[in-house]
């Protein structure tokens, strides 16, 4: 019986130097054709299957640096526009971007409107984010829903208003009360110690608004001959403020001094004095640095204005968010300071700054 020939093995080392297809035709070289070219198409398929496999598996199981550790702050004010609001967001997304935040900004299209400001701290809330930073509306309303954050332990971050909640880890802003006293102060010098006042507020309840007026009256308070024959609120309403006004100043021609307590109340109110005739008879204390007032400082309509520090409000809640989402201990204020502003000092360095936060 004759012996069939012994079939070769196969050696790596026979091959050096050969493609793919001559590898398969020595090693294999005893299977028929047909079969043979099936298996040199599963070989030539098989480097790139695995390459495939090797990048899903490197793709899902590792994850960039920047993405990890990543947290969110929910950031909710009380107004979707103006100049003020848009620097807080400015120094809130500077600080975002330094401490590797997600920053969620969110606000009612009216500061009257505290409702919306609880929804979208309801809906917040049930994000479960990090650490939320509010700016309430309106103090003793907002209060509830910021204490229902702490059974989530979802820290709550004050900024600008506050809030009547034990919950909050701290208040970022204006000391309102010393900023009202600091208008009195300065429109007393102007008017003396015997004269009538006006005062155009923004939002009676919220925080900020009722502290500002607080530190109005009880400076003015020390001055027997000074009366405050009117107060009235706008509700962040440039229109509305522009008409109280006018209104205020018909039925009480004898005003010596006016002082509006937010930026919206400040246009609307320097526009009335304005369009009437009494700029620079009717002496002027305002709030904030819209360009409208600047324009009135200018021509000498508006005496003085007080300028916070928005940059620093929303960058320094950001800053105090992560550190109350870490565990950190927090101080109980973390003040940000006014200055008093005329066209005296406007060209001061430090006030170039304040009054054009947005020029680099």
């Amino acid at each position: 019986m004759r012996r069939m020939p012994t079939q070769q093995a196969f050696r790596v080392d026979d091959c050096k130097g050969c493609d793919l297809d001559q590898a398969v035709h020595r090693g294999l070289s005893g299977i028929p054709s047909s079969k043979l070219r099936r298996m040199q198409q599963a070989f030539r398929t098989v480097p790139l299957l695995f390459a495939m496999a090797l990048l899903v598996s490197c793709t899902s199981s590792v994850t960039p640096q920047h993405e990890r550790n990543v947290l969110v702050i929910d950031m909710i004010v009380k107004l979707d526009r103006g100049d003020y609001w848009r620097t807080i967001r400015m120094g809130a997304e500077v600080a975002a971007k330094e401490y590797n935040v997600q920053l969620n900004y969110m606000a009612p299209s009216n500061e009257n409107d505290y409702r919306d400001q609880i929804a979208l701290m309801e809906e917040s809330i049930a994000r479960r984010p990090d650490a939320i930073i509010l700016s309430a509306s309106d103090y003793e309303a907002l209060g509830q829903v910021t204490d229902r954050s702490s059974y989530y332990d979802i820290p709550v971050i004050s900024m600008d208003s506050e809030v009547a909640s034990t919950k909050v880890k701290t208040y970022v802003g204006t000391n309102n009360y010393e900023a009202g006293q600091k208008a009195a102060e300065r429109l007393v010098q102007l008017i003396g110690k015997n004269s009538q006042v006006g005062i155009v507020n923004f939002v009676k309840g919220a925080r900020n608004a009722d502290q500002r007026e607080e530190g109005f009256l009880d400076y003015v308070a020390r001055f027997p001959g000074i009366e405050v024959v009117d107060i009235q609120y706008c509700g962040s309403d440039e229109e509305l403020a522009y008409r109280l006004t006018k209104e205020m100043l018909a039925k009480y021609p004898g005003i010596d001094g006016l002082v509006s307590l937010s930026a919206e109340s400040s246009i609307g109110a320097g526009r009335a004095v304005s369009d009437l005739g009494y700029g620079g008879i009717v002496k002027m204390i305002t709030f904030d640095n819209p360009p409208e007032m600047l324009e009135l400082m200018q021509e000498e309509k508006v005496q003085a204005m007080v300028v916070q520090n928005p940059f620093n409000n929303g960058y320094l809640a950001v800053a105090a968010a992560v550190q109350a989402a870490r565990g950190e201990k927090l101080e109980d204020r973390i003040p940000t300071d006014t200055k008093l502003i005329d066209l005296d000092n406007m060209l001061w360095p430090e006030h170039q700054k304040l009054l054009f936060p947005f020029v680099q």
